[in-house]
C-alpha cells in the first residue's frame, strides 16, 4: 500500500533516466511524494504514478530556467532538491580535451549550482527545503584516469558544506551523500570515455587497461541503485540531517582513510592496481 502521508510534498530529482536517480524517483513516488524528474533521455524515466517526467539538461541554463519555473508553476512550493545528475569523463589528465573538462564540471558541478540558486528563494519563503548532493566517496578517495570527476565530487562536497552554513537559518539544509561502488552501467560508461579521449599510440594505454579491468571486476560494487535510492529518501527526510550520508560502513572507512591516512590509502589502491595488472597479463 502506498504511503501518502507526504502527498503534499514536492521533490526534484535531476539524473533521473537511469541508475540511482532513477530508483530514487521510484521511492519518493512510492512514499506519496510528488516527483519532477529531469533528466535529457526523458523517454527513459519511470512512468509510476506520482512521478512526472520533464526533459532537462543540467548543462543548459536555459533548460534548468524552465525546469524550475514548470515545478513552481505547477506546485507553488519545492520541499527537495536532490541535485543527482553526472557522469564520469575519465581518462588521463595529459589527453582529455579542454572541452570536455569544462562538460564534466557543467554537468557534476555547475549545474547543481544553478538549480540551487533557483530554488533557494522558493525554500526561503516556505521557511524549509532541503539539498541533496549526490557527490561520491570519490569526492575523497580516488584512482588513476578519474582526477576531473574526483575534482567535481570534491568541489560538490566543500560547496555544499559552505552553504548549509548560509542557509540553515531559513530552515534549509545543504546535505551530501556519498556512495560508493554500485551495481550500474557508469564504470562501463566511465571507461568507454577513456578510450575515447586517449590520444593515437598513447602511453596512457597500459594503465587505461589496468584500471578497466579493476572496475570490471566490480571494484567495491555491492550496493544496488535501489540500495542507494534508500539512502537519498532518508538525508532528504532526516529530522535532524547529518551533513554526510554512505551506504555502507566500508564506504564511511575508505573516505575515512583517504583523509586521515593518506599515506595508507596509496599504498593499498596501488596494490590493488598491481593485482589488476598481474591479471591482466
Amino acid at each position: 500500500m502506498k504511503n501518502t502521508e507526504n502527498r503534499e510534498k514536492v521533490v526534484i530529482i535531476t539524473g533521473a533516466s537511469n541508475g540511482m536517480g532513477y530508483e530514487a524517483a521510484k521511492t519518493f513516488a512510492q512514499r506519496g511524494w510528488q516527483v519532477y524528474a529531469g533528466a535529457r533521455r526523458v523517454e527513459k524515466i519511470p512512468t509510476d504514478d506520482g512521478i512526472i517526467a520533464l526533459k532537462l539538461d543540467v548543462t543548459d541554463s536555459k533548460s534548468n530556467h524552465a525546469f524550475i519555473q514548470h515545478v513552481t508553476a505547477q506546485t507553488g512550493r519545492i520541499d527537495v532538491l536532490v541535485n543527482n545528475a553526472g557522469y564520469g569523463e575519465y581518462g588521463p589528465v595529459e589527453e582529455i580535451p579542454m572541452e570536455n573538462v569544462r562538460k564534466q564540471f557543467e554537468t557534476n558541478f555547475f549545474g547543481a549550482v544553478e538549480l540551487t540558486q533557483l530554488v533557494l528563494p522558493i525554500m526561503r519563503q516556505q521557511a524549509f527545503g532541503r539539498i541533496v548532493n549526490i557527490s561520491s566517496i570519490g569526492g575523497d578517495v580516488y584512482m588513476p584516469l578519474g582526477a576531473f570527476y574526483h575534482a567535481t565530487k570534491a568541489a560538490l562536497q566543500q560547496w555544499s558544506d559552505v552553504l548549509d552554513t548560509e542557509v540553515k537559518a531559513f530552515g534549509i539544509r545543504s546535505i551530501v551523500v556519498q556512495p560508493g561502488g554500485t551495481a550500474s552501467n557508469w564504470s562501463s560508461i566511465a571507461m568507454e570515455n577513456a578510450e575515447k579521449n586517449l590520444h593515437p599510440n598513447s602511453p596512457y594505454q597500459p594503465l587505461v587497461q589496468t584500471v578497466r579491468a579493476a572496475l570490471s571486476g566490480n571494484f567495491g560494487s555491492s550496493a544496488t541503485s535501489a540500495d542507494l535510492a534508500q539512502v537519498f529518501y532518508k538525508a532528504a527526510t532526516a529530522q535532524k540531517p547529518k551533513p554526510r550520508y554512505y551506504n555502507t560502513f566500508t564506504d564511511r572507512l575508505m573516505v575515512h582513510t583517504a583523509r586521515a591516512h593518506p599515506k595508507l590509502y596509496i599504498k593499498f589502491f596501488n596494490a590493488v592496481l598491481k593485482q589488476m595488472g598481474k591479471r591482466r597479463k
